[in-house]
This record gives structure tokens, C-alpha cells and sequence, in this order.
């Protein structure tokens, strides 16, 4: 066989794919609205290069020669990459096709948001598979997601990182609760709370959840020249409804998330006296992932929980 050229044209590859098929010169030409002359030519080169006739005379026309029949499947494989390389891709096919999403999340979402999120995924695209993270100090989520180890990152921060695409979830106001009975919840009023009880009370706040990230609650009150008595840090978020119907403690976090406790456990909510902003919920991910149709679907079903969730 020649030397292969430094260059060699990918159109001359469509060419040779298109002769094995269609096996006449003619059809060849109008199909790609060339000139006869123009595919001899190419044709000519192909038998230069791979040093065989490729296309012979047979009894009804022009047939494949057996090493030309044996190019056939190797230049479609080819086009069929590069197709996938340049061309736009297509939607996923998320009821036929199985994928691994791997979702980073914390523990303070609403009770219902991740459970929707799963029972959607598992409706939809029935052969995928999910992963769901959690988050901690430790666990570094944003090189997680520019490493290809998370898909997507949903939390809540004042100030999203800049080179992470982001679209925003929920919004969820900010109020405190403690334990129905405790002396001072018995003697005040859920819109009794004054600046100092809330500063001086006993405080439970959950860890960090991002390295480098303090908690929104914290944070803005250190704006304002504030600071609350935090006596209990927990890792475990969703135990500390819990730990508020057996102390003196108060937690501050969404209406969304204390709205199912609150049905459920013999604890009281006050309106907290401070101004805090509304906690809001992103979803967050790479660039590496932006245009991928399975990534976009992903995206797509966990903005339909976040609309299912705020629409009740």
C-alpha cells in the first residue's frame, strides 16, 4: 500500500464509503452534487492509496473488489465518529439509555426535594443510575465537579462560584424553631422574638458544608456586627430537628425545611428577628458537562422537582 499523505481529506473517506455503497460513479456525483469527472478522480486517488482497483466491472455493473468490501465498514465507523465529534449531538433518549449521574448534596434541602428528585430520575430514565454525595468541610465539591467526580452540585451560597454554570432552584425564607415546650417558647409569642433572645439563646448551626464557605446564617449576622451563641456544631443536619425536642437549642434554616418537622415534632417556629435575605438553592456544574444532552436532561428533571416542590 502507498504512503498515507500528511493530509488526508475526510471528504475523500465519504467518497470511498458512498462508491462501496452505491457501487456507480454517476449516482455518487449527483448525491453529492459533484461533477462525474471530480468522483473518477477521487476514485482514481483511492485506488492510489490503498493499491486496489476497489470497484471492478462485474456482470450488472460495478462491484466491489473483496478488499474494497472489507473498507466498507471501517469508513463508516469513521465518518460515524467524527460525526460525534462535530455534530450536534442528539437529546438522550432517557427511557432507552442508561447513564451514571453523580449528584453532590447536602442534608438541609427540604425533606421532599431529593426523594422527588430520585423517583423522577428513576421514572424517567429507568436504566441510569444515581449517585447522590454528600457534602462536608472535607469534601472539596467544586474540584469534585471540575474533576469529572460529581455531575451537579445543589446548595445554597451568597455567593455562587463565578466559573460554575448555575441555575437557580428555590427560594426558601429564613425563620428559627425550638422545642414547643421550653420555658421560653411557652412564655413567647412566634413573632415575640427580640434581637437579643435570638443572639443570646442557645444555638445549634450545621458544619460547613464547602471548604472555604461559611454558613449563610453566620456570615450575614458577622455583616451586620452580629454573633449568635452557637454551643452545638453538627455534621448531621437532618438529626438536629431532633436534637431541639430534647434541649434548650435553637436552629435557624428554611421555612421549606422545618415545615415537615414542624407537623411532626413538638417543636414551635418564631419569626426570626433579624433581616436575614432568602436562602436561595442552585444547582451548579462544569463547563464540562454544559452541552451534554444527558447532563442538560439531568438538569432538566432536578428544575421540574425544585417547580414541583415550591408549587404546593
Amino acid at each position: 500500500m502507498a504512503q498515507l499523505p500528511d493530509h488526508l481529506d475526510l471528504h475523500l473517506i465519504r467518497i470511498l464509503y458512498m462508491l462501496l455503497c452505491e457501487k456507480n460513479v454517476s449516482r455518487v456525483a449527483m448525491k453529492l452534487d459533484q461533477t462525474q469527472p471530480s468522483i473518477s478522480a477521487s476514485l482514481q486517488k483511492l485506488r492510489e492509496l490503498t493499491g486496489d482497483p476497489l470497484l471492478v466491472r462485474g456482470g450488472r455493473g460495478m462491484v466491489p473488489t473483496q478488499h474494497g468490501e472489507s473498507l466498507k465498514e471501517p469508513a463508516k465507523r469513521i465518518l460515524d465518529e467524527v460525526g460525534q465529534l462535530f455534530l450536534h449531538k442528539t437529546p438522550f433518549a432517557s427511557k432507552e439509555e442508561g447513564r451514571t449521574f453523580r449528584i453532590g448534596a447536602p442534608d438541609y434541602l427540604d425533606i421532599q426535594f431529593l426523594p422527588n428528585v430520585v423517583a423522577r430520575l428513576r421514572r424517567e430514565s429507568p436504566k441510569s443510575r444515581v449517585i447522590i454525595h454528600s457534602l462536608g468541610a472535607e469534601v472539596d465539591a467544586i474540584r469534585m465537579l471540575s474533576d469529572g467526580e460529581l455531575d451537579l452540585l445543589i446548595g445554597n451560597w451568597e455567593q455562587p462560584p463565578e466559573h460554575l454554570h448555575l441555575s437557580r432552584l428555590f427560594e426558601d425564607p429564613i425563620i428559627c424553631a425550638m422545642r414547643a415546650d421550653a420555658p421560653y417558647a411557652k412564655r413567647t409569642g412566634a413573632n415575640d422574638m427580640t434581637l437579643d433572645d435570638y443572639l443570646s439563646l442557645p444555638h445549634v448551626a450545621p458544619s460547613p458544608t464547602l471548604p472555604g464557605f461559611h454558613g449563610v446564617i453566620d456570615s450575614f449576622l458577622a455583616q451586620q456586627g452580629y454573633q449568635r451563641n452557637v454551643v452545638v456544631e453538627s455534621a448531621y443536619f437532618s438529626l438536629i430537628p431532633y436534637m431541639l425536642t430534647q434541649t434548650d437549642m435553637v436552629l435557624t434554616t428554611g421555612r421549606q425545611y422545618l415545615r415537615f418537622y414542624e407537623r411532626n415534632l413538638p417543636i414551635k417556629t418564631f419569626t426570626v428577628p433579624v433581616r436575614f435575605p432568602t436562602m436561595r438553592f442552585y444547582q451548579l456544574w462544569h463547563e464540562r458537562v454544559h452541552h451534554a444532552p444527558e447532563h442538560k436532561w439531568l438538569r432538566d428533571q432536578v428544575t421540574q422537582a425544585a417547580q414541583a416542590l415550591t408549587a404546593k
